[in-house]
């Protein structure tokens, strides 16, 4: 079997953006993957919903796109940047980012579905009124402890309004996480926050995410303008982490996905890998954000294989991958994939099946 693309949705005069989705595998064997659909502009606050689309081939075709969440719900423009979990109670859950106008104050809400995803019939807002800012919950990120606990790592920004018409944005991010004991009814914030251990950065932390190792400790890794993924740990379920460390994995201002496969234990890093360098040349679309990579740790994150190319081109730009295993022993990537033709990195969302 060779690795090959099975959709991919670009951008075109009414639909701007599509990015940053996640997988879910539904009780009738369908493959169910929600992502963020933008109108008007290709920017991060340009008007979004959610849409759904399904697969009953384990990712070989799919469905066409449908609206599932509107940011209209919310009296907003933007919904976007989308992670599924299978609840306690067997509902689907849908978390996702709610932005006031202006992306000056930002919320993570939980939608529930007992339909399979057909409908929503609860919403939960998970971050807390009396801390407001501009949460950033990356795709793909929501972590079930083997406690039962719901980790969910967030990039936190200072972020507001000085007038009605006049926001603020601090783009220095800080990780911080909210855990819930009662299956995403109630939230509450981790005692520590994750700051940058350097100075001289225009990012500091930003888009965390975090995996569970078989020892129940948890790995917690963020981006940075470092030419690192800066790495923390916890001990005791996420309240309280060690201070931020350069990790082995280099990378220019980029998420990273680490997923654990559920065939065999094995740990998968989704990324990319060459930094951008003083002097690196960064194409207009790609914004050095290419090749993207994937490798296997066998040994619970201890070493790690070969790094395995998903996709290269010099003028595109690869990034915001969600990961999906199929029953069929592959791996499906979601992962925005523009180019010149697209404009910039984050317009087109390409899925691909890896075979492992």
């Amino acid at each position: 079997m060779k690795d090959h693309i099975v959709a991919s949705f670009g951008p075109n005069a009414e639909y701007t953006r599509h990015s940053e989705g996640a997988f879910l595998r539904l009780k009738d064997g369908r493959i169910l993957h929600i992502y963020s659909r933008f109108t008007g502009t290709d920017a991060d606050d340009a008007p979004s919903d959610l849409v759904s689309l399904y697969s009953s081939d384990e990712g070989e075709t799919w469905t066409e796109a449908v609206t599932t969440v509107s940011a209209s719900r919310f009296g907003v423009q933007n919904v976007m940047s989308v992670s599924l979990m299978r609840m306690a109670n067997d509902d689907v859950g849908l978390f996702f980012i709610v932005k006031e106008d202006n992306s000056a104050i930002s919320h993570i809400w939980l939608a529930r579905s007992n339909d399979e995803a057909a409908s929503w019939y609860k919403y939960t807002q998970c971050t807390l009124n009396d801390r407001q800012g501009y949460y950033v919950l990356n795709n793909d990120r929501i972590e079930r402890l083997a406690s039962g606990r719901l980790l969910m790592p967030m990039a936190f920004h200072r972020g507001g309004y000085r007038s009605e018409s006049d926001s603020y944005f601090f783009g220095l991010g800080e990780v911080c996480f909210l855990y819930s004991d009662d299956d995403g009814e109630t939230w509450a914030e981790s005692p520590d926050t994750i700051c940058k251990p350097f100075n001289g950065t225009g990012t500091g932390l930003q888009e965390p995410g975090v995996i569970e190792l078989r020892d129940g400790l948890l790995w917690a890794y963020a981006r940075t303008d470092k030419m690192f993924q800066y790495e923390s740990f916890s001990f005791d379920g996420g309240l309280h982490w060690t201070v931020a460390q350069p990790s082995r994995f280099t990378s220019p201002e980029s998420p990273m996905k680490i997923a654990r496969n559920p065939a065999n234990g094995d740990i998968v890093a989704v990324w990319n890998p060459i930094p951008n360098y003083n002097g690196r040349v960064r194409t207009r679309a790609g914004w050095g954000r290419t090749p993207i990579v994937y490798a296997i740790s066998k040994d619970n994150g201890a070493t790690w294989g070969e790094q395995r190319v998903i996709e290269d081109d010099p003028d595109c730009g690869y990034c915001y991958p969600s990961v999906f295993f199929t029953n069929d022993g592959a791996m499906l990537v979601s992962y925005c994939a523009g180019g010149p033709d697209d404009h910039i990195c984050l317009a087109r969302l390409t899925m691909k099946k890896l075979y492992l």
